[in-house]
């Protein structure tokens, strides 16, 4: 039986993370070659979703037992890391795709029964930063309405796991994670905006749908350890990780695979040009070198920021312990200051294009608007998640629920 498009369905369970990392390499020619046609696709071309499903990419994390890869999480840090260096809108998308391979293993089993049963290669988007949702529980499951924005990649997928607040009349009384069938919601062609625009991030809305209890995950199970329905099926510590800490990783390592993705096409651009008026080597100029090694630098600190909340996130996991608030908080503000970082070094290297940075044909310019685009996500934000930690640090009173 094959996969929609006439894959066969593969299992990718015997690929190591060295062979992932390199697949996900050779894949940057390709994205860069096509990331202004994907840019005005607004979501990913025909031929680059192929290319990332025959390299079985999107599994990474997805559970062996489906034929995924069921990688280390730091996978969902340089996967997305390399792809980014050829296009942030597919890096973006990709990422979205992949985490939520990884949270589905979370739902009942019965639920990636339907998903993963049918196609193990199913496209699933979310609404999720933020419970946009409402829902009202009934006999077996949830009656579900709402509007969702930024539903990164929706256009391609099969499902949507959207955040819903669950009421008794002005009372919330839980907090679900609903998994949606493409039939059961309308997508809302609402994606023109600055940057980032081949995420096909569209609104959806659904109305009074019925959503059944093994596909609304309660969202206070996923806070780390073992309370999630998949767990009994899905035993790896993999999937013990807390979601609302470390579910944006993957998009942080987009921003820092985007200013890394700057930086080469930088590089490349200085050693060939020379300046209008005196025809000296432009990088011979201190101030090309300074902002060059600036670049740089911000882009590696980002980068350990990132991989480093993974890594202890991991540690977590392995030894069963549930941090405490303040160290959560301190991974979410080190994964947004690393996208602050990674928006500085492109900001420098855009600096450095003159008037030629302000033309569509300039790449860093795509770069520099998805650079800006992608950092105004409420997940990557400073200002919100570092006076978060901040307040816990001073002994205030930090108020989620889903933390």
């Amino acid at each position: 039986m094959n996969a929609p498009g006439g894959r066969p369905r593969a299992s990718f369970a015997g690929i190591g993370y060295a062979e992932a990392v390199a697949r996900a390499r050779a894949l940057v020619p390709l994205l860069r070659e096509r990331a202004a046609a994907t840019e005005a696709r607004g979501d990913l071309l025909p031929e680059v979703e192929e290319a990332l499903h025959e390299s079985g990419l999107f599994r990474i994390c997805q559970p062996r037992r489906w034929g995924g890869m069921e990688l280390d999480f730091l996978a969902l840090c340089d996967v997305p890391y390399e792809l980014a260096r050829g296009c942030a809108s597919t890096s973006w998308t990709f990422g979205n795709y992949a985490i939520h391979h990884w949270m589905l293993a979370m739902y009942d089993e019965r639920a990636q029964e339907e998903v993963w049963g049918a196609n193990p290669d199913a496209r699933i988007a979310s609404g999720i930063a933020y419970p946009q949702g409402r829902a009202r529980q009934v006999d077996g499951g949830y009656l579900v309405s709402g509007t969702w924005n930024f539903s990164s990649g929706s256009p391609l997928s099969d499902w949507n796991m959207l955040a819903a607040l669950v009421r008794e009349g002005d009372r919330v009384t839980g907090y679900r994670m609903c998994l949606l069938h493409r039939s059961e919601y309308e997508l809302l062609d609402d994606w023109q905006v600055l940057g980032m625009r081949g995420t096909g991030s569209q609104s959806v809305r659904a109305t009074d749908v019925f959503v059944p209890e093994h596909r609304a995950l309660d969202t206070l199970a996923c806070r780390g350890g073992a309370g999630f329905p998949g767990a009994r099926t899905n035993t790896n510590p993999l999937y013990q990780l807390p979601l609302a800490v470390l579910g944006a990783h993957c998009i942080v390592a987009t921003a820092a695979g985007n200013a890394q993705g700057a930086l080469e096409l930088t590089c490349e651009h200085v050693k060939a040009r020379t300046t209008s008026y005196t025809g000296a080597s432009m990088r011979d100029f201190q101030a090309v070198q300074l902002r060059t090694g600036g670049a740089g630098a911000r882009i590696e600190a980002a980068r350990l920021l990132c991989n480093a909340g993974a890594e202890r996130g991991m540690q977590w996991a392995a030894q069963g312990y549930l941090p405490t608030v303040e160290e959560r908080l301190a991974i979410k503000r080190d994964a947004a200051y690393a996208v602050t970082l990674s928006t500085e070094a492109v900001d420098l290297l855009h600096g450095m294009a003159g008037a030629n940075g302000i033309y569509d044909s300039y790449p860093i310019q795509r770069i520099f608007r998805d650079a800006h685009a992608l950092g105004a996500h409420y997940q990557l934000t400073f200002d919100v998640h570092g006076s978060a930690w901040g307040l816990a640090a001073l002994g205030g009173e930090v108020k989620n629920p889903v933390l």
